[in-house]
């Protein structure tokens, strides 16, 4: 895999990511632990994009 490639599809997963922190502020019942979580990954890719990146 290519380092463009591979910074693509790191790219696809923050914005899933992004997605799925959106629903889950949304949804009353989430667990904010949960939500940490997800953001937390989401700063873990994006630290590594811009890693690769530079």
């Amino acid at each position: 895999m290519s380092l463009s490639s591979h910074v693509t599809e790191l790219k696809k997963k923050h914005a899933f990511l992004s997605e799925q922190v959106e629903m889950a502020q949304r949804s009353p019942g989430m667990d904010d632990l949960r939500i940490s979580e997800l953001k937390k990954q989401k700063l873990l890719l994006k630290e590594e994009i811009q890693r690769l990146s530079a």
